[in-house]
């Protein structure tokens, strides 16, 4: 009888304060959309400041601003932390042709990968070998594609409903490609770009030679889907036509950078730390307002949202602005190195890098036991019109924290119209909506509002009352 006592007891008091959960929701939600700053913060850290690439003046002015705009907000505690980043710069601007005979060519979209070493001064031009994937460039074989430039042509899945997936499915080509290609002796990389719409813009991104020697390693450049749709099509009416691109990239000594750190200490809790964040670092051909800018404001927001909403946390709520992402995860992987040599408890972390979209809900990389605490909650976001709890994915940067009783999760936004926008010169501030973004700040101080309240596990804590 009084184990059945307790538990009704525990059951009401989490019924008790579900009106309370709604009204601090209502609160949350109204703050970020009628006093806001993400939108304020992104503005200048796109238009003043603009791409923020690592080791650049850019990414350098980045972590001065965001540090000094932490500071303003009252925080408990605003610091650096120096990680060590790449230096790679685009140098002039690529330049492409498709020629078809002898004085007959066709300017085409391209930009270097980063990563990607230069053609040589005067560029490069060979035939080309179209392939889908790295099993028809080991059926072709060396004999075929010795001296010549591989061109992958894998698209985007249109028919996935999730573009992540699609993203995931074809990037191996863009990643590996010129280590793969140069295996069978090609002196150069073409890779469709990752945008599942036609257009005129080439998508940059990461690649790797991995252990190549410097001396073997051979350029390699995204070309517009539009160009890869014509060079796919003019391969099939003429399989000799030369490709000529010129690039100038290189890859400089690393370079001392930043990820920037505000916290509110904890009033219960002091000790387990709940984080929310984004990268700081973009790439250089826009200037990063979706990816990921928006990461970046909403989650400096996340701590600003608490303390106008009169929340004082019993944990201790981070946001970390991580350096070099893009080109290397380094900040991410340098927050969780030091986390482990101070033995921080880290006990939930929250990455927003999918866009400013409007905000559908967020993947988790958790225990069952807290993902039924999170499904217990639909309810609280449901007038958001937020629906979207999944276990999966959580974020590149928070990725280095799992342990196997935290919780790990990313924001999902709508994510149909991010890869037009990703890695390309058209991720600006203009395709950023005011309101989405500020959705997404509430959406994600929300989730953090819960888990700071009831913990990552309070299943786990009832049934222990019940015995």
């Amino acid at each position: 009888m009084k184990k059945i006592t307790l538990l009704a007891l525990v059951l009401a008091s989490f019924l008790g304060v579900s009106q309370e959960d709604k009204s601090v929701l209502r609160t949350i939600y109204t703050q970020s959309l009628t006093n806001g700053k993400s939108y304020d913060w992104l503005n200048h850290l796109s238009n003043q400041i603009g791409s923020r690439l690592s080791g650049s003046l850019g990414a350098e002015k980045a972590v001065k601003y965001t540090k000094e705009e932490l500071e303003k907000l009252g925080l408990d505690k605003v610091w650096l932390q120096p990680v060590m980043v790449p230096r790679w710069v685009r140098g002039s601007k690529e330049y492409a042709y498709i020629e078809s005979q002898p004085g007959k060519t066709t300017d085409v979209n391209i930009c270097a990968l980063g990563g990607s070493v230069a053609t040589p001064a005067l560029g490069l031009k060979a035939n080309v070998v179209e392939v889908k994937n790295f099993e028809e460039l080991k059926a072709l074989g060396k004999e075929n594609i010795e001296g010549k430039i591989v061109f992958y042509n894998r698209p985007m899945e249109a028919e996935l409903i999730q573009t992540f997936q699609a993203y995931g499915g074809c990037v191996n080509q863009r990643y590996k490609g010129a280590l793969e290609a140069s295996k069978y002796g090609a002196i150069g990389v073409i890779v469709r770009s990752m945008n599942l719409r036609l257009d005129d813009l080439p998508h940059t991104g990461s690649m790797t030679y991995g252990d190549l020697p410097v001396e073997k390693r051979i350029p390699s450049a995204a070309i517009s889907t539009n160009d890869a749709e014509l060079l796919s099509t003019m391969l099939t009416l003429n399989k000799n036509i030369n490709f000529y691109f010129k690039q100038s990239c290189k890859q400089l000594p690393d370079v001392q950078s930043y990820n920037v750190i505000g916290e509110i200490t904890g009033s219960e809790f002091p000790n387990e730390y709940m984080i929310v964040g984004g990268h700081l670092d973009s790439w250089d051909l826009g200037d990063g307002s979706h990816d990921d800018g928006a990461g970046v404001v909403q989650s400096m927001d996340v701590l600003r949202l608490l303390k106008e909403s009169g929340i004082k946390p019993k944990r201790s709520i981070r946001v970390v602005l991580f350096m070099n992402e893009e080109n290397g995860l380094r900040g991410g992987k340098k927050y969780a190195e030091v986390a482990k040599q101070k033995n921080e408890n880290h006990v939930f972390a929250l990455e927003s890098d999918a866009g400013g979209f409007t905000p559908r809900g967020f993947s988790f990389d958790c225990t069952d036991a807290a993902f039924s605490q999170v499904l217990s909650w639909k309810d609280l976001f449901k007038p958001y019109l937020i629906h979207f709890f999944e276990k999966g994915g959580s974020g590149a940067d928070v990725g280095p924290l799992k342990t196997e009783s935290n919780v790990l999760c990313g924001l999902r936004p709508d994510s149909q119209r991010y890869f037009d926008h990703h890695h390309a010169s058209n991720d600006t501030f203009d395709a950023i909506n005011k309101r989405e973004l500020e959705l997404g700040a509430a959406t994600m101080t929300a989730l953090v509002y819960l888990f700071d309240k009831y913990g990552v596990n309070p299943i786990t804590k009832t049934s222990e009352i019940k015995k």
